[in-house]
């Protein structure tokens, strides 16, 4: 492995740097072009989500003097590899992967490095391999803040009826959120005051599939729970569903992920409970000037490691914050993640 991790105590005025992450070593992809070009493979583009990432990352890696070139593998493995063998053709001087399996996509960090271009993992962590950067939230704390926000809920002297719906398989940040989860429920679980009713993983994290488990949630238990731990948006979306078509809706907590469109309408107008703003344009925009800085072979600060299974990855961690109806306009419309004309169009009095 080329990549050469240093780690290194030093007092500054504001903050003590504690990794340095040097690219790989030898010359960058191309010695022809005048810009560095950076390769982006994208999981999906189906969802508004990765849109608003997509265009966000291009609009600052222009910023900054590059050029990006983007595939997008609509969620298929094989896809994703034969798009990276396509970038790295391409000689692009930096590779910034999304994947949809983070075991998969191992092959795609060892192809690149195999050309010489360094890999950073975008927001979803690559797994088994010698990894070059890690760019995402604090994933572990996304699970503990849906969690704490149902715990705050409990009755006092009852427990809380409770529906998991956990996210992909293939993701490890669905895994994580799980992780983040359980520290929070377990001790409440162990006491009885928190009783899970029914639990499954939504393939893909697809909506449909977020409803067929409320569906089979309500055939099996029939529907009068308390609350709905949904991992994300979308599933929470597909919940939902199930709960309006059994007169349900807005009478059952519903957790999400993403602070999607739709889901911020449906929190003020009371179907869905919270989600938890991940502000995108953070991590689009250092994600985008670390990439240039991969390309460029300059060195990048990085704080927190994570264990992707193989090694000690170097990784940003970026923090994230609760949103409910009361504090909708103080984040994702204050922020301009939102339009506040967006998110309250056809609001309920």
């Amino acid at each position: 492995m080329n990549l050469r991790i240093l780690l290194v105590l030093a007092s500054c005025a504001l903050s003590v740097i504690t990794g340095l992450v040097l690219s790989r070593s030898g010359p960058a992809a191309s010695t022809t072009r005048t810009r560095p070009l950076i390769g982006l493979s994208m999981d999906t583009l189906k969802e508004e989500r990765w849109q608003s990432d997509r265009d966000l990352f291009l609009a600052k890696a222009k910023e900054l003097g590059a050029d990006v070139t983007y595939l997008s593998a609509n969620s298929i493995d094989t896809q994703q590899i034969t798009d990276v063998q396509s970038l790295i053709t391409n000689k692009v001087d930096a590779l910034v992967i999304i994947p949809h399996n983070g075991e998969a996509m191992a092959k795609g960090v060892a192809l690149a490095h195999e050309a010489g271009i360094p890999v950073l993992s975008y927001d979803r962590l690559i797994t088994g391999c010698d990894l070059d950067l890690y760019i995402t939230f604090d994933n572990v704390k996304v699970g503990e803040l849906q969690a704490k926000f149902l715990a705050d809920r409990i009755p006092a002297g009852g427990k809380l009826r409770l529906l998991r719906i956990y996210g992909a398989k293939t993701d490890n940040n669905a895994k994580l959120f799980k992780q983040g989860q359980d520290n929070i429920l377990q001790p409440l679980i162990a006491t009885g005051q928190v009783e899970v009713l029914h639990e499954d993983w939504a393939e893909d994290w697809k909506p449909e599939n977020a409803k067929k488990i409320t569906n089979a949630a309500i055939t099996k238990i029939g529907p009068n729970f308390d609350a709905i731990l949904a991992s994300n948006d979308g599933t929470a979306g597909g919940a939902i569903q199930a709960l309006t078509e059994e007169g349900r809706a807005g009478k059952i907590i519903v957790t999400g992920q993403d602070a999607d469109l739709a889901a911020c309408q449906r929190i003020v107008n009371g179907t869905q409970t919270m989600t938890i703003y991940k502000p995108i344009t953070q991590l689009a925009t250092q994600a985008a000037a670390a990439a240039v800085k991969l390309a460029q072979r300059k060195a990048i600060i990085a704080k927190a490691e994570i264990d992707n299974g193989k090694q000690l990855v170097p990784s940003i961690l970026l923090d994230v914050v609760a949103v409910t109806k009361n504090n909708m306009r103080e984040t994702v419309v204050k922020d301009g993640f939102r339009k506040e004309a967006d998110v309250y169009q056809g609001a309920k009095p």
